[in-house]
């Protein structure tokens, strides 16, 4: 099945996004002391209060920390100031594509970025795909993670006989009421699952990503098959806490979710887990990028030295249960994360992983026709 990437493929994903972060961690330069602030405008759950703490101890810097829940919210508040407002953002390498034609990133400095502490195929991202007109790369890895399937190991267990879940299982009669997706990704692995069943041929929604109207073709039947089956739906979640939310207080039983949030309440020693479905996980990195209207450069790349250095990268992986592209970082974790990833990607999980493709303009506006479609169904 060919899959359509920007910067990192599968079997590139499997080699440095988990064997290669065991690798000997670089030595980072050293943080530019500084009593100023800095404007992170990034995803809800990436930056534990200890390690907010430990950034301000070493650089006297103090960040101003806006979480968010979703790419379009990154680029509509972007879009809104002109670039201004933030420091750092905190776009998906999948989105390059939509963020080219705005002119609202500005290339970083790299004689200031110790790219070399991370892993090759991941920082090789930004200059093959976020170097706008040959000015330099505006993108840069941070923190990577997939998405899958996670449940309430007291109420739910995988039908197959290997115990692989699958994305059928949350469309199932016999889970109605209990089941939890995001929308726009929920629906696209639901085609993946209809495509083992029969009800799209093989490949069609990597397909989808390459015209207008194989697009259209493809996700009306899958809006029409997720319609028929919203019911069974208890939850359509938006952000971290409210998967988090929906494993704990919300009815929900088994869900389509980031690896991060389950893992954290596992680690939590709540009575959930997380694994990658039979159909595979759907793999992403979220990167660091400067926004043209920054101001506190100095402090950008303290932060960027900072998250660069394994020691600080390994403990923070630890809290908040997503994966760092940080050379060695994993050495510096607990015993407790080691075990979750292995459980999380058994067997040929990792080799089965579908990096998100890279999204067009209009992919993303088609999309969000069929999202409204369905939510309002």
């Amino acid at each position: 099945m060919t899959k359509h990437t920007t910067g990192v493929n599968r079997r590139s994903f499997l080699k440095t996004g988990a064997a290669v972060l065991a690798a000997p961690a670089l030595v980072s330069t050293k943080a530019l002391a500084s009593s100023g602030e800095v404007n992170v405008l990034m995803w809800s759950d990436y930056l534990p209060d200890d390690y907010l703490a430990a950034f301000t101890a070493e650089t006297g810097i103090k960040v101003n920390y806006t979480g968010i829940g979703s790419n379009e919210e990154i680029i509509n508040k972007m879009k809104a100031s002109n670039g201004a407002g933030a420091d750092i953002i905190s776009p998906t390498n999948n989105r390059s594509l939509q963020w080219g034609p705005l002119e609202l990133l500005q290339p970083f400095d790299m004689s200031r970025v110790n790219i070399d502490a991370v892993n090759p195929a991941m920082s090789a991202i930004g200059p093959d795909a976020w170097d706008f007109g040959g000015n330099g790369s505006t993108w840069i890895p941070h923190i990577w993670g997939t998405e899958g399937m996670a449940w309430r190991t007291d109420l739910f267990i995988p039908k197959s006989a290997d115990g692989v879940p699958s994305y059928g299982e949350i469309w199932s009669e016999e889970n109605a009421g209990k089941t939890m997706i995001r929308a726009h990704s929920g629906m696209l692995c639901a085609g993946l699952y209809m495509e083992t069943i029969g009800e799209l041929e093989a490949g069609d929604m990597w397909a989808a990503y390459g015209s207008e109207e194989k697009m259209r073709e493809v996700w009306g039947k899958v809006t029409d098959w997720c319609i028929a089956r919203k019911g069974n739906l208890k939850l359509i979640w938006n952000d971290a806490d409210s998967q988090k939310n929906g494993l704990l207080n919300g009815g929900v039983i088994v869900g389509q979710t980031w690896d991060g949030p389950p893992l954290a309440l596992k680690s939590a020693g709540d009575p959930v887990t997380y694994q990658a479905p039979a159909e595979g996980a759907m793999a992403w990195v979220d990167g660091m990028s400067i926004p043209v209207g920054a101001e506190n450069m100095d402090e950008i790349y303290a932060f960027i030295d900072f998250a660069y250095k394994p020691e600080n990268a390994g403990p923070a992986i630890d809290k908040h249960g997503y994966n760092s592209p940080v050379l060695g970082a994993d050495g510096f974790t607990g015993d407790n994360y080691k075990k979750n990833f292995a459980e999380a990607y058994p067997g040929s999980a990792l080799a089965n992983l579908n990096p998100w493709p890279a999204e067009a303009p209009w992919y993303a506006d088609v999309r969000t026709e069929f999202v409204n479609r369905f939510q309002s169904a």
